[in-house]
């Protein structure tokens, strides 16, 4: 039988859309810490405060924004938030106080948390079904490949003395560009859809709740990760330029989706987060041993420490496609938006506990104890989906 047509013009815009928008976001990431503290000489754990508050209200609108995707035409309300999410980047450049600082990041996070479940909820609505893991793998990968080089460019420029005004212009630049691709997408007719009384399952995919949780657990490290990795090496004594981190990553994550997004297609979804989840397990603890190897040895803990970065990103890779794709099987075709919104919701409060707990444990230990506890975390998520939520999911399933 012929495989059904994935790549389309209107799949490649929103993979450019995709990628421009990421770009912008995972340019800021590992530079903002630096900026709260040169600019406006934060503490570690002020700045996991000012780094959570566009987590959290990416969080708040999460489910709300996945009830209004599958109640309204998807299109223009992704291109309402992908608008409000670029013209943020502008704020930034005049926010002088921290006040207007942490306001800006907030409204970024409300924005941020609609056009991340728009886009992921229009591609699904523009590929076949029959290649949602291969169509959501490739997808996933614009965001790897942003993340190979956004945070590399941004901590590049950081290092070379570039000011923070210019910083926030590149973001600004990405998603311009990044919404003109968005505006090309043409999708699918989407009758009015007649609602039940309003009710907690149209705002969030019961059915998801224990993947949901394990996906949380997993998320708190990630968010350690991305906002603090550059300062861990700095602390531990690493000297080699971090931002090649965010690159071997995202290459892992690129060498993952290659094969992860096929084996989701065969029916494989459980195995597949399974193995992702013992390699990321081994990830952690790596990573914070090579606080104490260190002072052991330069070179081999350099090497482990950009090894890990590469093995995460398969690790990683491997898991995204399979838990989105998780979520949207345990979902009618009318809760497409909430089953995705469900997904993005319980990654963001990982994310968002990550960078509050990351910034608080470096603050009163260190960093290297702060992966530690995140190390611990991953293991609790592995047991969790392999007793729990796996179980659960092939329970009750409906493709």
């Amino acid at each position: 039988m012929e495989k059904q047509r994935l790549i389309t013009p209107s799949y490649c815009c929103i993979l450019a859309a995709n990628f421009l928008l990421y770009f912008g976001f995972w340019l800021l990431v590992p530079v903002l810490p630096f900026y709260l503290l040169e600019i406006f000489h934060a503490s570690n754990a002020t700045i996991g405060i000012v780094l959570s508050c566009y987590t959290v209200s990416s969080l708040c609108i999460r489910p709300f924004s996945g009830y209004l995707l599958d109640t309204f035409a998807r299109k223009p309300l992704y291109l309402f938030a992908y608008f409000v999410f670029t013209l943020i980047f502008a704020g930034y450049i005049f926010a002088g106080a921290l006040v207007m600082f942490i306001i800006y990041r907030i409204i970024h996070g409300i924005s941020f948390g609609m056009v991340t479940v728009g886009g992921n909820t229009v591609v699904i609505d523009i590929m076949p079904s029959s290649r949602r893991g291969e169509g959501l793998g490739y997808y996933g990968l614009a965001n790897n490949l942003a993340m190979s080089v956004g945070p590399m460019f941004g901590l590049f420029l950081h290092s070379a003395g570039t000011s923070y005004i210019a910083i926030f212009s590149y973001g600004l630049g990405s998603c311009i560009l990044g919404f003109i691709a968005a505006s090309l997408v043409k999708t699918p007719y989407k009758p009015p859809v007649k609602r039940e009384p309003i009710s907690l399952d149209r705002f969030i995919l019961l059915k998801g709740l224990p993947a949901g949780l394990s996906l949380l657990l997993l998320s708190i490290p990630y968010g350690m990760t991305t906002n603090y990795v550059a300062m861990y090496a700095r602390q531990i004594g690493i000297t080699a330029e971090t931002g090649f981190f965010f690159t071997l990553m995202a290459v892992g994550m690129a060498i993952s989706r290659m094969f992860s997004g096929r084996l989701v297609d065969k029916g494989k979804i459980t195995q597949v987060i399974n193995a992702g989840l013992y390699l990321v397990c081994l990830c952690y603890f790596a990573l914070t041993a090579c606080g104490w190897l260190i002072e052991w040895n330069y070179a081999f803990t350099t090497s482990l420490f950009f090894s890990v970065a590469l093995l995460l990103g398969i690790g990683f890779g491997t898991m995204f496609p399979a838990y989105n794709t998780l979520f949207v099987n345990l979902a009618p075709n009318n809760q497409r938006a909430t089953a995705t919104s469900t997904y993005l919701t319980s990654w963001d409060v990982g994310l968002g506990i990550g960078m509050l707990l990351g910034g608080y444990i470096a603050e009163i230990a260190s960093f290297r104890d702060a992966y530690l506890f995140g190390a611990i975390l991953t293991i609790v998520s592995m047991t969790y989906f392999h007793l729990k939520a796996g179980p659960h999911f092939q329970r009750h399933r409906l493709r």
